[in-house]
């Protein structure tokens, strides 16, 4: 059991604070993010919200009153010296924020860290969270349920439910428990609309990434097996379709799509290297697969990225490596 009394003294015990998500941040990051603002804000504490990455265009309505700013070291590092707790949400390794994590690791204060994955780094004073949870924005509902810290408002309960819906894959994805279902069931009693919140995340995509995903799809390629699925996104299909990084996001579940396929993996080709995204069905752990590429995330879904590489040179690898979890 969290020991969310602690967490509530943190905030009770110091004046400022700095939020902070992991790169190209999902609707988890991003509502996990605000809700905590807005609890800090609900108790008159100073708070910053930064991150390394935008805020992709199909979260931007969480966030209406632009809180969250994009991460620049003359306008933000000395943050680093004024704030009094860093509390970093929905990640569990420091160098997934990017250019701010030397100065998070110099940071003087208090480090927190809120996540729900595997394998947290040793570089927090404190952790919230674990991995039974379906979502971060679980973990803080509980903290707001058992502590009473502050009431449940609309503004909290839609960026709550945002983050658990999508990170349980609209409720579909194992941790989709019971208990998930009537946190989501309460959260729309505050007058959160389950339609809405859909069709802006899922059903507004820019022309952009659609064209990419054609792309993508043309990609699909079956290994030896039958039962992994792989797809190639490169800088090239980028640059021809106008789309960003953030729109890659879920492309990777349609190699699950494939009837017999276990095992799906996206290899999406960067400026410095390439970024390798593992979906699974099952109990096959593409955690420990992504473990072995210096990577991580959950039993279902991991990735990695790695630098100064191609994907030409990994692609047989990581399949070759893949077919051990079969």
């Amino acid at each position: 059991m969290d020991d969310f009394q602690k967490l509530k003294q943190i905030i009770f015990s110091n004046r400022s604070f700095l939020l902070t998500t992991h790169i190209n941040p999902d609707a988890d990051a991003i509502g996990s993010q605000l809700a905590f603002y807005e609890i800090l804000r609900k108790l008159n504490k100073e708070v910053f919200a930064v991150n390394h990455s935008s805020t992709p265009y199909f979260l931007q309505f969480l966030d209406s009153n632009n809180v969250i700013e994009k991460f620049d070291q003359q306008n933000h590092s000395q943050l680093f010296q004024k704030v009094d707790v860093i509390i970093l949400l929905d990640l569990n390794q420091t160098n997934r924020i990017v250019k701010m994590e030397n100065y998070f690791r110099e940071f003087a204060g208090i480090k927190v860290c809120i996540d729900h994955h595997q394998d947290p780094e040793n570089a927090f004073d404190y952790i919230f969270g674990n991995t039974e949870y379906s979502a971060t924005g679980e973990i803080i509902y509980d903290f707001i349920k058992s502590t009473k810290i502050v009431e449940l408002d609309y503004n909290i309960a839609v960026q709550l439910y945002t983050a658990i819906m999508t990170d349980t894959g609209s409720f579909r994805f194992e941790r989709t428990t019971s208990k998930v279902h009537l946190i989501a069931a309460e959260l729309l009693e505050y007058g959160v609309n389950p339609t809405e919140i859909y069709d802006k995340i899922y059903s507004q995509n820019h022309f952009s990434k659609i064209k990419l995903l054609g792309e993508a799809l043309k990609t699909i390629q079956l290994d030896d097996t039958k039962q992994i699925a792989y797809m190639i996104i490169t800088n090239t299909d980028i640059k021809n379709t106008g789309a960003d990084e953030s729109e890659v996001d879920g492309f990777v579940n349609f190699c699950l799509s494939i009837e017999g396929v276990k095992i799906g993996i996206l290899f999406f080709e960067l400026k410095d290297g390439i970024k390798v995204s593992f979906r699974s069905k099952g109990k096959i752990p593409v955690n420990k697969l992504a473990a072995e590429f210096n990577g991580g995330g959950h039993l279902n879904a991991s990735g990695t990225r790695l630098f100064n590489v191609t994907i030409e040179e990994y692609l047989p690898k990581i399949i070759k490596a893949a077919q051990n979890y079969l």
